[in-house]
């Protein structure tokens, strides 16, 4: 009997062993949890900006993590915030300011992630720059017609630097006249027209700009004041996050292997956004490694606090406040994080992501 009762003992043992060396197997982190829904839609915009997502959908990245993902580009913010709420979205790629002001006129939409930091500015006709000027003088736009887009992180900084060169907006020789347009591609087009001298741009605009034989008038990442400026933000529906963790956070693993594919490999990073962005290849390239913008999945909370104190300040929100903790979630990045670090404990971009999380959360 006793032979018999160690023979069983041995086998669930060795059973349990298998089990466990089985699960192990199959999934290297012991936190991952399978997601709970494996389809998943993003929208993105007609940007260099959104290269994660181009090359998480590339390199597979998305297929390893267990899910299924649509990409469909959108024409602006609004269109995205409503394919969130329509229910065409499970996330979005939306700017940090039209986010901001949609939070704050009541749209349960949280920010749970980011995608890219600075990458905008503004751009004028070659003809119409003086002899002498200097990127980052704005004054360069006094007397013209500015195309830009209402609610976006390139208008408020403009509004900024106005306001601190004394600048006002309207017409004449010595104001500047902001003309708005409903989307970045709208603006940029119009200044092809007689009727519009300047326009704002994010990437990749710029480098379209730059190669038509336009003037830079000022990066973003040129001016103190928007250092570190978050530009545009990992969004989705505030229900959804609770309902769904897992399945973001398996969307979130993605995304930060797609961050370290972009470090380790430029060239086959720039033929992936290629298919999603139909410009030059030497475009893209500025774009993505020029030095002016730099996307990264971090939240970037504390950045983006700042930042919506500021459009609260500037009148963005029609003098509405808001509590933006309740609808800032940072655990869905942290979590994801945590678990491809403990899967490659020794890859120092995973830890510098750590380091940035510690400091800019």
């Amino acid at each position: 009997m006793k032979k018999i009762i160690s023979a069983l003992v041995l086998t669930a043992l060795s059973l349990s062993f298998l089990f466990v060396r089985s699960s192990s197997a199959s999934d290297s982190s012991p936190n991952k949890v399978a997601p709970e829904k494996t389809t998943f839609a993003l929208g993105h915009l007609n940007s260099t900006a959104h290269l994660l997502a181009f090359v998480a959908a590339e390199e597979s990245f998305f297929k390893e993590e267990g899910l299924t993902v649509t990409l469909t580009q959108f024409a602006s913010a609004g269109e995205l915030v409503a394919g969130l709420e329509g229910g065409q979205l499970d996330a979005a790629f939306i700017g940090s300011v039209p986010t901001i002001t949609n939070q704050a006129a009541k749209h349960d939409i949280t920010i749970f992630g980011g995608a890219m930091t600075n990458g905008h500015g503004y751009v004028i006709k070659s003809d119409l720059v003086p002899a002498g000027f200097k990127e980052g003088d704005i004054t360069v736009l006094k007397g013209r017609n500015v195309a830009s887009v209402k609610n976006s992180v390139q208008d408020y900084e403009l509004l900024v630097l106005l306001k601190k060169t004394g600048l006002e907006i309207g017409t004449g020789a010595d104001r500047v006249n902001v003309v708005y347009f409903d989307s970045q591609k709208d603006a940029y087009n119009a200044l092809a027209g007689n009727e519009i001298d300047a326009v704002s741009v994010y990437s990749p605009y710029a480098s379209v700009a730059r190669a038509a034989g336009h003037t830079v008038v000022y990066y973003c990442n040129e001016i103190e004041e928007f250092h570190d400026q978050p530009c545009c933000r990992q969004v989705a529906l505030t229900a959804a996050l609770a309902k769904n963790p897992n399945t973001y956070i398996a969307f979130e693993r993605a995304l930060i292997k797609a961050y370290k594919f972009t470090q380790d490999d430029h060239e086959k990073t720039i033929e992936d956004v290629s298919k999603y962005i139909t410009i030059e290849k030497s475009q893209i390239e500025y774009e993505v490694y020029g030095g002016h913008a730099k996307s990264a999945p971090d939240p970037d909370k504390k950045a983006t606090v700042t930042l919506k104190n500021g459009v609260v300040e500037f009148g963005y929100t029609q003098g509405v406040d808001y509590d933006i903790e309740k609808l800032y979630n940072t655990s869905i990045y942290a979590t994801a994080l945590e678990q491809i670090i403990a899967e490659n404990p020794n890859e120092s971009i995973y830890k510098d992501l750590k380091t940035h999380f510690e400091s800019a959360n």
